[in-house]
């Protein structure tokens, strides 16, 4: 029991949780809670969204302006300060490491020898069996569900931004930049290795 509700989206569980509590009457709330570890006004919310029509055809987790307010509306200067730190741990290029950076990728239709589609994409796949796809949050959340008990957790997130095809690399990154292409699919296979100064 405790299994399947961990698998559930958070509005999910609130429902289940509330469905639980409903069927054992005197006290279920309180039984419930403690079982799931749930807050009891969360149950309280799943009751009265039982009773609600509109409620359960929501397709939010969250009513609109629920939850936290997002970090960057609270904290002042968050990206420059953010920034500042990470600088210190990015990759970096390599003319400033001075060390040969190597990129291979996997050509068109060779995906499948990729490990993370073995051990991610089976489990999406199960969430989404005989599911017809009406919204792209419909396949979020289903896609968020995916759970092993070895520990697997999915976290989605839905990207607004169009991105441009066939971006051209700048002059200047051409001048500075050497790039030796591997003599085996050289297309897929390459170094770029920095300036000696």
């Amino acid at each position: 029991m405790q299994r399947f509700y961990q698998s559930l989206s958070e509005k999910d569980r609130r429902r289940y949780a509330a469905i639980e509590a409903l069927k054992l009457e005197w006290g279920g709330i309180t039984y419930i809670s403690q079982l799931f570890g749930c807050d009891y006004y969360t149950i309280r919310l799943g009751i009265e969204e039982l009773d609600d029509e509109s409620a359960m055809s929501m397709r939010k987790v969250r009513r609109s302006g629920g939850g936290r307010k997002s970090a960057f509306e609270t904290i002042e200067r968050l990206d420059a300060t953010f920034l500042k730190v990470i600088a210190q741990h990015t990759a970096g290029s390599p003319n400033e490491l001075g060390i040969e950076i190597r990129i291979a990728h996997y050509p068109p239709y060779t995906s499948k020898y990729n490990p993370i589609e073995h051990r991610l994409f089976p489990h999406l796949t199960r969430v989404c069996q005989g599911v017809i796809f009406d919204s792209v949050e419909m396949v979020k959340d289903l896609m968020a569900k995916a759970k092993t008990h070895t520990g697997l957790r999915v976290l989605t997130t839905v990207l607004e931004r169009v991105y441009k095809t066939g971006r051209q690399v700048t002059e200047n990154f051409k001048q500075t930049m050497e790039i030796v292409f591997d003599d085996y699919l050289p297309q897929w296979n390459y170094t770029a290795k920095p300036q000696r100064a």
